[in-house]
């Protein structure tokens, strides 16, 4: 009796976990989800061939890779320069890597929320992406997509993709038009960037290379010391 008690209690949890899995992969977000999955191992299999091919180049590229993701775009693009590499390479790693990052992160931030997939290692992060969307909501709020299109974009807020569609999730936007408005400022914010980052090197550069080297390492060094001061700064508050 009780081993039928046990299995039937297994095969139910069974079918709610086929079920919830049906359902994630039905709803848009999880369309979305198999899709950034998709890039990010793309993506990282072209390094590894980049690895296998160019070394050198190869460790710039994880290195773009890695201060984006730890840091954001400006520090990303201003470490790709320095490196001297152009638009054609630093423009779209920076794209892919910011596109993924919101068709991931996103995904999961909704499912989260709706209690129907909750990743333990990713609990704290996603926590602290809502705490910072809710402190820029109302500014966002005021100007509706226009508003999440300046958040994203506007260099000066500290802000990236991920933390904009949130808060257009936050503000009611359906996924077809947050996630497109989001990526859109965040394709042209990256533009901008290219284009002041790299006159500034241009500029440095005829002057000396090595010059050009050492202030773009130190523009990435106050780009990343802004950004943790600024981190810093948010989480302290929210806690107080």
């Amino acid at each position: 009796m009780e081993e039928n008690a046990a299995q039937s209690e297994s095969d139910l949890n069974s079918q709610e976990n086929h079920q919830l899995k049906s359902t994630l992969l039905a709803s848009p977000e999880g369309c979305f989800l198999l899709i950034g999955i998709a890039l990010a191992l793309i993506y990282t299999f072209w390094l590894g061939i980049k690895l296998l091919i160019s070394p050198d180049e190869s460790q710039v590229l994880i290195g773009i890779t890695a201060t984006e993701l730890m840091f954001g775009r400006a520090a990303a693009m201003a470490f790709g320069y320095s490196m001297g590499l152009g638009h054609k390479t630093v423009i779209p790693i920076c794209m892919i890597i910011e596109t993924i990052l919101v068709l991931v992160v996103y995904p999961l931030f909704v499912f989260s929320w709706r209690h129907l997939l909750v990743v333990k290692w990713l609990k704290n992060i996603l926590e602290r992406i809502k705490k910072s969307a809710e402190t820029h909501k109302d500014k966002v709020q005021k100007y509706g997509v226009i508003g999440l299109f300046a958040f994203v974009w506007f260099p000066f807020w500290m802000t990236g993709p991920v933390v904009g569609s949130v808060i257009g999730f936050l503000l009611g936007l359906r996924i077809w038009l947050n996630l497109p408005v989001v990526l859109t400022g965040t394709y042209v914010a990256i533009v901008g960037w290219a284009f002041v980052l790299r006159q500034f090197h241009k500029q440095i550069a005829s002057y000396s290379s090595y010059a050009a080297m050492v202030l773009m390492a130190l523009l990435v060094f106050v780009i990343i010391i802004v950004h943790l001061l600024y981190r810093t700064f948010h989480e302290n508050k929210n806690e107080t």
